[in-house]
């Protein structure tokens, strides 16, 4: 009995470690964030109360709790109200302290109203889930212990610590830190390191952020998001459905001239457009200017590159000196990043009617053409043309 009643040896103790936290990640990105949070799916009643049991069982996470603090989230991301922004707390502060974001947010009455509605209201979740939310975890650590002996402790604690870490300081800390993008969204959003099956498909937080109602947080054909593979595989027994997943841009050839249908794709897919433009035209001309410039100007445009590209950054003073230093030094530059500022312009303007916006489309297209700058010019003939493929 000392060593518990299944006599694990320690290498078969990490195996059944690693099995259980990955069942912990997957409720928490199937159930908690894609089901209950953004509704991108519906679950089987059987399939969605397992969740619910097994996050009561290894984390204590109360569904309402969780739901209304990651709303909050993206309803005021990157500002001194959002929960857990490593702009506003400092990346230490989110890495190593998010879990005490959370709880303190968690307890805001006004918070769980405004953002908490739609979850679980049923007997379970008021008197067991919720009322009783610690008991999972104690109950927990006796069935490990039983199991496994004092290393059952050691179990215990490295569940009791994996969502806390994961999720609430290496996703909401470094997701909005460090990392690549997809999409220039209008926050700090990134896409960190392919470590999937350790977190589930959530490590594409930029992805998410672009497409917050997807079920899908995959885009790149490399991107493998472990999630989305759970999600399809219960659709194949007919214990999910997929209701919606981020739309896919597709290309019409030889389109001589924009109409609506290029309007509404290119709002709609607009954190993609803005991050193509970057991409394709000002990091192009900005690595030209570089070559044919001295160190110190190299220096100066190297330093204002997320300055020209990212989409989030609020601009101080000494940042618009910055910015407005690097544009003088090349007349290329500043064409190319005042017509992309124009380009914003067709969403960010919610006066403009559709009709508007496809003749300030039209006339951004021919203008951009007429420029002397190869890239603009390509840019141009690709978003004439741009469409998407509406899935699910």
């Amino acid at each position: 009995m000392f060593h518990g009643l299944l006599n694990f040896s320690l290498p078969e103790l990490i195996v059944t470690g690693l099995i259980l936290t990955h069942i912990t990640i997957a409720s928490v990105t199937i159930f908690l964030h894609r089901h209950q949070a953004h509704s991108a799916l519906e679950l089987h009643p059987a399939v969605s109360h397992f969740f619910r049991f097994w996050l009561w069982l290894t984390t204590s996470i109360i569904t309402q709790e969780w739901v209304a603090v990651h709303r909050k989230h993206h309803a005021k991301c990157e500002t001194v109200e959002d929960p857990h922004s490593p702009k506003i707390f400092g990346i230490r502060k989110v890495l190593l302290e998010g879990a005490e974001l959370y709880r303190k947010q968690a307890q805001d009455e006004q918070t769980l109203s405004k953002f908490g509605f739609g979850t679980p209201t049923d007997w379970m979740e008021h008197n067991v889930y919720q009322r009783l939310n610690f008991l999972g975890i104690a109950l927990l650590l006796a069935v490990e212990l039983t199991l496994f002996g004092p290393l059952g402790l050691s179990l215990w604690a490295v569940q009791m610590l994996w969502i806390p870490f994961w999720a609430a300081g290496v996703i909401n800390g470094l997701g909005h830190f460090t990392g690549y993008r997809n999409f220039e969204t209008q926050d700090a959003s990134t896409n960190l390191l392919p470590i999937a099956i350790l977190v589930g498909g959530e490590e594409l937080h930029n992805n998410h952020h672009a497409y917050p109602a997807s079920a899908k947080l995959s885009s790149r054909w490399w991107e493998f998001d472990i999630g989305w593979f759970y999600i399809r595989l219960l659709e194949i027994f007919r214990l999910a459905r997929v209701k919606r997943v981020a739309p896919i841009p597709r290309i019409v050839k030889n389109k001589t001239m924009a109409d609506l249908e290029t309007v509404m794709a290119v709002v709609q897919n607009r954190f993609h457009v803005m991050a193509l433009y970057g991409r394709s035209v000002v990091l192009p001309v900005m690595r030209f200017e570089a070559r044919c410039s001295d160190p110190n100007t190299r220096r100066l445009l190297k330093k204002a590159r997320p300055l020209l590209i990212r989409e989030n950054l609020s601009l101080d003073e000494s940042t618009q000196e910055l910015l407005h230093r690097a544009l003088a030094k090349s007349q290329a530059l500043a064409t190319v990043y005042q017509f992309k500022e124009q380009l914003r312009e067709l969403w960010s303007n919610s006066a403009l009617s559709q009709e508007k916006r496809l003749e300030a489309l039209r006339d951004w297209c021919r203008r951009a053409e007429e420029t002397h700058i190869q890239g603009l010019r390509n840019f141009a003939d690709y978003l004439r043309g741009y469409s998407v493929l509406q899935t699910a």
